[in-house]
């Protein structure tokens, strides 16, 4: 995920801001706003570590962060949808089978 779709998806993602730098409060998620030098700033002044090393810690978690997308959650809707009506439409071929059967 890049960076704009960071600041984009704000409210989802400090949720798992605070779970990976939990040193940072409420005020300081709300002035980061998804904002990418504002993070760097607060990850180094709470944790007390250089810009570079907290530039690469904002990356690399933006890098690896996944939230719910509206496109994902259809597909998975999609998929789950799908995945019931294979499991029904064996069922009816199963019972048709043994109806036969005297």
């Amino acid at each position: 995920m890049n960076w704009d779709q960071v600041e984009g998806k704000w409210k989802q993602a400090a949720g798992k801001v605070k779970e990976k730098w939990g040193k940072l409060t409420d005020s300081d998620v709300e002035v980061i706003r998804g904002r990418r030098d504002q993070l760097i700033g607060k990850i180094q002044e709470r944790y007390g570590i250089v810009k570079e090393e907290a530039l690469k810690q904002a990356d690399e978690f933006a890098k690896n962060l996944h939230l719910a997308d509206e496109t994902d959650s259809t597909a998975s809707v999609t998929e789950a949808a799908g995945s019931r009506e294979e499991v029904v439409s064996s069922g009816r071929a199963e019972k048709n089978r043994g109806a036969g059967r005297s």
